[in-house]
């Protein structure tokens, strides 16, 4: 079913296509000011998410990153790869190492979510 574009998925999807980096739901909607509330931004992402034009990243935080990965070629997301989340920006960024862990004879890898936490080059020339 195809869905039709409305202007605040089109502020969204262009924000993410400015910004290269993946954005939780508070930095959108810092982003967008006024644009949109919470609640329209939620059910935007997880639309995006299930078509697939964006993947969702469960952080450490407990906070939900969404990304356009710079590494997926149009629609296919490489979602196995590591990410970057700066402890003081709260920054999170893919990288494009892939992921392929040994498992265990008879175990089958669906998915995975590996993030790396630090300091971000930005932050870390800050200081």
């Amino acid at each position: 079913m195809k869905r039709r574009n409305t202007p605040t998925q089109q502020a969204i999807l262009d924000l993410f296509q400015t910004c290269n980096r993946a954005l939780n739901p508070e930095m959108i909607e810092d982003q967008l000011v006024g644009q949109m509330d919470r609640a329209t931004i939620y059910r935007i992402l997880n639309r995006f998410h299930q078509d697939g034009l964006l993947h969702r990243i469960a952080a450490d935080n407990g906070k939900y990153y969404f990304a356009l990965c710079n590494a997926c070629q149009n629609k296919h997301h490489q979602h196995d790869h590591f990410h970057f989340r700066c402890e003081k920006c709260e920054q999170l960024i893919c990288l494009s190492q892939d992921v392929r862990p040994n498992l265990p004879e008879g175990f089958e890898m669906t998915a995975s979510n590996c993030i790396i936490i630090g300091i971000c080059a930005p932050c870390k020339n800050k200081n």
